[in-house]
């Protein structure tokens, strides 16, 4: 019990303290207010809610995930300041009551002993951190990447001062605790149930024990109280604001964005479309600020991070807080006023300014990795996504390359651009039905755009056609009347015409109502299952991985095991965004006759970059590509495995970056296949049709055939051209040589042939496959027999000749290479405004002319969209 004179003075600055606490916690919610209202629902089912909340807290299991010795320390200070609220209530009373608290009854025994247990585990893990976090040479948390835009208070050491001053506060305030107790014990006697403060005991006699004991009281409770005043401002509020965002935690899984409100009926907004500022982002983004534990995981698993990029979803959380507590520092503390921020001034700073830069923007392939692995619960993607909302919609600053995707999306319905008219050529030769001509089928399939265009994915649609026809299944196909289920639209930022796009689909599927859509690309699975919900599509979805899981179950497929050794890389948005691990890794077993796992593998696996329409564009500079950190881990992987390799995938764009990938050319003993190719491999073997079965590409064009059996060329290349009834066509592309480090596109322009006015074979204008230093193609007068002549070049040669007859180089105009540096300034997108008598995107004959093919079955591949293209440099914010 305190002395009289003490027990006023201890009073009076618990008063001040904590209105001085009170009021920043009480601005620290003024600032999270000012975010815009969220469109998800936040305290919705509030039971389930709390138990979600307090079973999460209690039992730190997303803290243990990734690092379980550090969550075993972190641990002992979270449950021991868990209890310390107790024994800080229990201490504050002794003070001014006749309480003492003995272990001669169970209650009190049990409370002496979980309070000094817990004193001794605390001060433990806390010396622990703090030799983790300074001393250990090895320790890279806070090392962040050199492009990584970083806060000036960041640079300033700020979070190394924060670290300091919370941790000297722990020790200090439960070295105190332990010291009262301590002399306690000396003055009263031993407790063999205070082992921790029996053993400070020693170091106090029995006339300086009171002092101590005194002592222990005002540093225990007093330095708790003056905390406080700090307490909004310092890391440590993690504390109570992370059991507080499992409260508000968002229901959809990561894969499914929120949804912004626009009338797609009108190009006129009233309203800023993304986030420009801290303001416009919804109020659970800034609570993510102060609920981030600063422990860097999301940069760890970061697949832009690990290749050197400047994107650091870590730096992205820290930087909001600094700037939302430079805000808040406008107004000292002391006058009980809020700032101008807090009151509803605008942020003087755009988030492009200070929270991550342009490039890093458009760094994040959307994998969700960061979103998954955050011990809080963060989002920090959502951010990124509606930065380029923002950017995209309002500002009509981003990488030029998305606007071939977005012209191809808008006027032909797919992002390759392609004439929506092929959209069924992959088909040919196969039984397929469309549901015109099957309009009840039990499976409706879901080709997607990457299957309809993409030589590579063809294969995989092929393959689970053929599949579904050797299990007798009824299934359809919608053909022309599918299109691009807007998904690279909607994480580039385009939700505009992403609703276009899906609006369209809806209204197709709500028309046709089928009973089970299957789909091969894991990107149009989550589209049409999970976020189409959105806007008034409920269907049930499933991959074709799960389905043909299903078939072989059913005995309807009977497969027969290889020799190969297979292993698989997870999709993101099969994997992690929607929880499909286990049907692809079912059938590879029963397939393969070893099938091990790759290091990061299910949820902790690394993405192919292909995600958040990264295929469409060129890799922001970085140490290395993406997907050759991938490939490197399945050639390691797979190095000692002896026979036939395989990299088995299940996402038409992970094939498609894994096989186009540099490193993919030290690795030819590797192939790259779907898990239906290889189904239909196993079943064709127990059939006896190895040899004599219908081939899986399409066989009306011989040089997309070529093309198909050479690695798929890069994301970069995948661009079409546009054209117009009164343009010349464009010259061709070719190889694109970049250096792993930094991207690059050069192109040489060539030479075209006149076009005949009644062509016997229209011109095919289509992308080469990536070949180092490949020499441009000229007309030979002889030409060596094909067997002689590498694929690639056969299938070059093919492309190029408009007819058997040669026609010479000086009769074709030579046309001037188009300017490669985009213009200074740049206008804003306009996507074409839908007709009211007909779909929304529905091609006018002048706005689009369909682009020439070898054969009107054969889908024609993608062309640049321009001879020549620099990289990307983002504006300056202003």
């Amino acid at each position: 019990m305190l002395p009289f004179p003490q027990k006023t003075a201890f009073l009076i600055f618990a008063v001040i303290t904590l209105a001085l606490g009170l009021q920043g916690f009480y601005r620290l919610y003024l600032r999270i207010r000012r975010g815009t209202p969220d469109p998800e629902p936040r305290f919705n089912n509030l039971p389930r809610r709390i138990v979600y909340a307090l079973t999460t807290t209690l039992t730190q299991q997303r803290t243990f995930k990734k690092r379980p010795t550090i969550g075993l320390f972190h641990s002992f200070i979270f449950y021991g300041f868990v209890f310390y609220g107790l024994v800080n209530l229990v201490d504050a009373a002794e003070g001014y009551l006749h309480l003492a608290i003995s272990s001669s009854n169970l209650l009190g025994a049990t409370y002496n002993l979980l309070a000094d247990i817990f004193s001794f585990l605390v001060l433990l893990g806390v010396i622990a951190l703090v030799i983790r976090r300074f001393a250990l040479p090895s320790r890279t948390d806070f090392r962040f990447n050199q492009r990584t835009l970083l806060h000036k208070d960041v640079q300033d050491q700020k979070i190394t001062r924060d670290s300091l001053i919370v941790s000297a506060f722990i020790l200090f305030h439960v070295g105190s605790r332990a010291i009262g107790a301590g002399a306690r014990i000396s003055a009263e006697g031993t407790d063999h149930l205070q082992p921790f403060a029996t053993l400070l005991s020693h170091l106090f006699t029995p006339a300086n024990a009171e002092a101590f004991r005194i002592f222990g009281y005002w540093g225990a409770l007093g330095s708790v109280l003056a905390f406080l005043a700090y307490f909004p401002y310092t890391k440590h509020i993690h504390i109570f604001m992370a059991p507080t965002k499992y409260l508000v935690a968002r229901e959809p899984t990561s894969g499914v964005l929120p949804l912004v409100a626009i009338d797609v009926d009108t190009e006129a907004e009233t309203k800023t479309i993304g986030a420009a500022k801290l303001e416009d982002l919804t109020w659970p983004r800034l609570f993510d600020a102060y609920a981030c534990i600063q422990c860097n995981r999301c940069q760890d698993v970061c697949p832009a991070t690990a290749t050197g990029k400047s994107l650091s979803p870590a730096a992205l959380e820290i930087n909001k807080r600094m700037e939302l507590n430079d805000l808040a520092a406008q107004q000292n503390p002391f006058s009980f006023a809020a700032a101008p921020f807090e009151k509803g001034s605008p942020s003087p700073h755009p988030l492009l300014q200070f929270a991550l830069s342009p490039e890093a923007a458009w760094a994040c392939t959307t994998c969700g990795a960061c979103m998954e692995v955050c011990p809080t619960q963060n989002e920090q993607m959502l951010d990124i996504i509606d930065i380029r909302r923002n950017q995209v919609m309002i500002e009509g600053e981003f990488p030029s390359q998305l606007q071939s995707a977005f012209r191809g999306m808008e006027r032909a319905q797919n992002p390759w651009g392609i004439n929506h008219e092929q959209r069924l050529a992959w088909a040919d030769g196969l039984n397929v039905k469309t549901t015109d001509e099957n309009p009840t089928p039990d499976v409706l399939y879901w080709v997607g755009c990457a299957a309809s265009y993409d030589p590579q994915a063809q294969k995989t649609a092929r393959a689970f056609v053929e599949l579904l026809n050797h299990a007798d299944v009824n299934f359809a196909v919608l053909g022309k009347k599918e299109c691009c289920t807007g998904d690279s639209a909607r994480r580039s930022g385009n939700e505009y015409l992403y609703r276009q796009l899906a609006d369209k689909n809806v209204s197709t599927l709500n028309t046709i109502q089928p009973k089970l859509i299957v789909a091969s690309c894991p990107h149009c699975m989550n589209s049409i299952g999970h976020e189409y919900k959105q806007i008034g599509g409920d269907y049930k979805v499933m991959h074709h991985t799960e389905y043909l899981e299903t078939l072989v179950a059913n005995k309807q497929l009977t497969p027969v095991r290889s020799e190969a050794t297979i292993t698989y890389h997870d999709p993101c948005y099969l994997g992690r965004h929607n929880g499909v691990y286990e049907a692809p890794r079912n059938l590879l077993h029963i397939l393969g006759n070893a099938t091990p796992e790759l290091p990061r593998n299910r949820e902790n696996a690394f993405c192919c970059g292909a995600g958040g329409a990264q295929f469409w564009k060129e890799e922001e500079e970085g140490n290395e590509r993406i997907s050759d950190n991938r490939f490197r881990e399945a050639q390691q992987t797979l190095a000692t495995a002896p026979g036939e390799k395989v990299l088995a995938v299940g996402c038409p764009f992970c094939k498609s970056m894994l096989g186009s990938t540099p490193s993919k050319a030290d690795s030819e003993d590797i192939a790259i296949k779907d898990v239906a190719e290889l189904l239909l491999e196993g079943v064709r073997r127990s059939k006896g049709l190895t040899t004599s079965a219908q081939p899986t590409e399409p066989v009306a064009s011989s040089a997309v055939s070529a093309l198909s059996e050479s690695p798929a060329p890069p994301a970069a290349a995948l661009h079409p051209v546009e054209t117009t009834p009164t343009e010349a066509p464009l010259p061709q592309p070719h190889s694109i040589e970049r250096k792993k480090w930094q991207p690059k596109s050069t192109v040489v322009p060539t030479q075209q042939a006149e076009q005949s006015p009644t062509p016997t074979i229209p011109e095919v204008a289509k992308s080469s496959p990536a070949a180092p230093e490949r020499k441009k193609w000229q007309p030979k007068t002889a030409n060596p027999p094909p067997e002689q002549k590498p694929a690639q070049q056969q299938a070059s040669e093919i492309i190029a000749a408009p007819s058997p007859t040669v026609v010479e180089p000086q009769s074709a105009p030579t046309l001037p290479p188009t300017p490669s540096a985009p213009p200074t300034e740049r206008k804003k997108w306009q996507p074409k405004s839908p007709s009211s008598n007909s779909p929304a995107l529905s091609v006018s004959p002048t706005d689009s002319a369909p682009l020439p093919t070898a054969d009107p079955e054969t889908p024609t591949p993608p062309v640049d969209a321009a001879p020549a293209r620099k990289k990307w440099t983002p504006k300056k914010p202003t």
